[in-house]
């Protein structure tokens, strides 16, 4: 069984844990996620789609990202999930940390935290191993590219996220 840390409006470990997707945080508890933007070095951003099997937003498009584990820190997790979903190795990437946002999904148990990182970094597509579970397709697009796909409704996290892409 996987575990997630709870955190406290702050940001700040509670020192108690929940486990992995038991929504049933109180409203002043959060969950911690990561998202790890992977630009090359021409400007164009991997994104992958989601498999059709997912329970939430089957076939849109994203970025690499997942939950952070209990005892595990951010930075460790964003290299992680990248690892798992793409193959990539962003460890000795450019860049790393970029900023926090939060969503408040008030009685619904679901408040999180999301650390957002870009690494810069050269990588051919061949290079790009997909976790099959996860997702099905990938490309290697501009920023205006993935304005347009969040413009159709089909690319997870644009508003809270654009400014990576800019």
């Amino acid at each position: 069984m996987e575990y997630w840390d709870i955190y406290d409006k702050n940001k700040k470990l509670t020192g108690r844990t929940m486990k992995k997707n038991d929504w049933n945080l109180a409203d002043d508890e959060y969950h911690l996620t990561v998202l790890g933007v992977i630009s090359r070095r021409d400007g164009r951003y991997l994104i992958t789609r989601r498999v059709m099997n997912k329970a939430w937003a089957p076939g849109w498009w994203e970025v690499s990202g997942g939950a952070v584990m209990a005892g595990e820190k951010s930075s460790e997790a964003v290299r992680r999930e990248v690892l798992e979903e793409t193959g990539l190795d962003v460890s000795g990437a450019e860049g790393g940390y970029v900023f926090t946002y939060h969503r408040e999904n008030p009685g619904e148990g679901d408040n999180y935290f999301v650390d957002i990182y870009k690494f810069i970094m050269d990588f051919d597509e061949s290079d790009v191993k997909l976790q099959e579970k996860e997702a099905d397709d990938f490309m290697l697009a501009d920023a205006g590219q993935i304005k347009k796909l969040a413009k159709e409704g089909i690319f997870l996290h644009y508003d809270s996220i654009r400014q990576v892409f800019e």
